[in-house]
């Protein structure tokens, strides 16, 4: 990843017109000086906890120009302070609460094998238009009789890695686990009740063993389950290998955990889902305020600039709506990271319409577990009907609907120029704004 040398150059100008390099090295050295106070690492919520924890903020922030007490009444509200254990299984070293504010979008109708009806979606953001954005791609949906969303696939994976003194050993390793299958199932799923240990890979690179462990999970995301079924596997494929590996470890990056990877753009981790919908002529003029071949034409040229920017998959903008939603009902935010990731695809439909789809093969999402069932993000869930066991999968076909919705709306918005003015209009009060 090198810079330029030319940026180099203006940025160490701008730098050193500052102070002297000498003493910008200065900064950087390690120091002796006595460390502030330890937090303590007691998992339990407490009121002594919390006001020890405000006290050792109060002495840090001497001097500076936050107020601690101000703070704490932001974060430490009386509401929270009354309930504070509710949160003693989702948070460590707590001091309080965050809020953001909460937006609909919808109606949405959704045909789905799991989803149906018309959903009114909580976004939660602090970027303006991105809720009217959506607001705007799901109203277009329901009008042009709903979108069809289906899935297809489920799959959270763990990968554990093996090191052998050498290729040999580690082949030997293989041969004798290409019979272990049942007993790696069995180990797997003393772990969980929900949990389901459906596929093992095998890559073999030098002397290294990667495993690519494939699990159903339920109505829960299921990360952590995984986590804890895939050590289960590994003490007992160490335990019972005729090869000892000289080190392993529960994962060896290859799970595409919390980042965009093509080994999970190609096959699924979470669920896959795809959703597509065709909009008459009339709701697109309506609704979107562009026709068809605009969107078309725009759909295009982002195409080039998605392949020329080397993305994985092709998309607008999938973590807007992602995140959003995530954070409104209680799901691991981070997932964003590989879930946003998927194919968006726009085509002429008969009478000057339009068809539109989206396939998300990375959607990580739970109704039980987790933040799930935190008060506000159980309450989004709620909203939709869809907190609690049985609902994940339809879950899932709400969100890919949504993100259908967003890449309709954003790219009506650049299509037909009137990006930067509802930006303008929505997030800066208007021209007049500075």
């Amino acid at each position: 990843m090198p810079t330029s040398l030319a940026k180099v150059r203006s940025y160490l100008g701008t730098l050193f017109a500052q102070k002297p390099q000498a003493e910008f090295e200065e900064l950087l050295l390690p120091t002796e000086d006595e460390i502030s106070p330890r937090l303590s690492g007691a998992p339990e919520i407490s009121e002594d906890r919390v006001r020890q924890r405000w006290s050792l903020l109060e002495r840090n922030l001497s001097g500076r120009t936050a107020n601690a007490d101000e703070l704490r009444s932001e974060l430490l509200d009386p509401r929270t302070a009354s309930r504070m254990s509710i949160y003693a299984r989702n948070i460590e070293n707590f001091i309080g609460t965050t809020e953001l504010p909460v937006g609909l979008a919808g109606p949405l109708r959704i045909r789905g094998l799991f989803a149906q009806g018309d959903y009114y979606i909580p976004l939660a953001t602090s970027e303006a238009a991105l809720v009217a954005s959506y607001a705007r791609g799901a109203q277009a949906i329901s009008a042009s009789g709903g979108c069809s969303a289906m899935l297809v696939s489920e799959g959270v994976s763990r990968a554990p890695v093996f090191e052998f003194p050498s290729l040999v050993d580690a082949g030997r390793f293989v041969v004798w686990l290409s019979e272990q299958m049942d007993a790696m199932k069995e180990a797997a799923e003393s772990t969980t009740r929900h949990g389901k240990l459906v596929d093992v890979g095998i890559h073999l690179e030098g002397n290294h063993v990667y495993l690519h462990l494939e699990y159903t999970t339920g109505d829960a995301s299921g990360q952590n389950m995984v986590t804890i079924a895939s050590h289960a596997v590994c003490r007992h494929l160490v335990a019972q290998s005729p090869v000892s590996p000289v080190r392993w470890y529960v994962e060896g990056n290859l799970s595409g955990d919390k980042k965009a990877s093509h080994l999970s753009f190609q096959n699924v981790r979470g669920r896959k889902v795809t959703a597509e919908v065709t909009l008459p002529k009339d709701v697109l003029e309506q609704r979107l305020k562009c026709t068809a071949s605009q969107l078309v034409d725009y759909y295009r040229v982002s195409s080039i600039g998605g392949v020329m920017s080397g993305n994985i998959g092709l998309q607008g903008h999938y973590a807007n709506g992602l995140a959003a939603v995530y954070l409104a009902c209680g799901q691991d935010v981070a997932c964003v990271a590989e879930s946003a990731v998927g194919v968006t695809r726009f085509e002429p439909a008969e009478s000057d319409g339009l068809y539109a789809s989206v396939t998300l093969p990375n959607v990580m999402v739970g109704t039980v577990g987790g933040g799930t069932g935190l008060p506000s993000q159980k309450a989004g869930l709620e909203l939709m009907g869809l907190s609690g066991a049985g609902k994940a999968n339809a879950f899932a076909e709400v969100v890919t609907a949504l993100v259908l919705a967003g890449e309709l709306s954003i790219t009506a918005a650049l299509a037909s120029d009137d990006f930067a003015s509802a930006h303008q209009r929505l997030a800066r009060g208007g021209p007049s704004h500075s």
